[in-house]
């Protein structure tokens, strides 16, 4: 279940994901791809780096390193907003009214005060500090499997699916649409406990 934290500790690579709203298949019915790179892209202008990630039809998961002067609590709650935006548009440039119309009924009354007019993704997002290298990978395995696991059978392999870094990491060879850096590449010194003793 996501839980909505503010993390703040600086220069820290995060496991991040967020849900397209009652788990929509958005990102694949608006073809959205491209503006998901372009959001990658921006990230990478400011400082931060992509270590991994996979964009699933309906979710998207991210192994995000945060520069010092940025807050990651910020970046998804801005990334939000700019492909929510853009979701919407092209849901109305193709007539997916139905759609449209559930996002907006979810919309709360506060909400609509404020001028909100569509739920788009679920209310939080799911962040955790990466304090183990353990956990890290543990988390990079689970990201690029993701395609292949449960009801998903997008791939053969992980490789093969295009929206992910794992072949970056199984062929060292960089994603054509986002410049990727290896985790190791970060300068983080992992700790051999996460301070918690937990790292679930």
């Amino acid at each position: 279940m996501s839980v909505k934290v503010n993390h703040s500790e600086d220069i820290q690579t995060y496991f991040c994901t967020f849900t397209c709203f009652n788990w929509l298949h958005l990102f694949d019915i608006t073809n959205l791809y491209d503006e998901l790179y372009k959001w990658f892209n921006i990230l990478k202008q400011r400082g931060n780096q992509i270590e991994g990630f996979v964009v699933m039809p309906n979710h998207l998961h991210l192994l995000l390193f945060v520069n010092k002067n940025e807050n990651v609590n910020k970046i998804l709650a801005n990334g939000k907003r700019f492909l929510a935006y853009e979701i919407v548009n092209r849901l109305e440039l193709l007539g997916h009214h139905e759609i449209l119309s559930q996002l907006s009924n979810a919309i709360t009354q506060k909400e609509r005060e404020r001028n909100k007019k569509h739920r788009v993704f679920e209310i939080s997002s799911d962040i955790k500090a990466c304090y183990t290298e353990e956990f890290l990978l543990q988390k990079l395995n689970y990201i690029h499997n993701n395609p292949i696991s449960g009801k998903w059978n997008l791939a053969a392999t992980p490789e093969d699916y295009f929206h992910s870094s794992a072949t970056f990491y199984t062929f060292n060879k960089q994603h054509p649409l986002i410049n990727l850096t290896h985790y190791k590449d970060s300068g983080i010194i992992y700790n051999a406990s996460s301070p918690s003793g937990d790292d679930t």
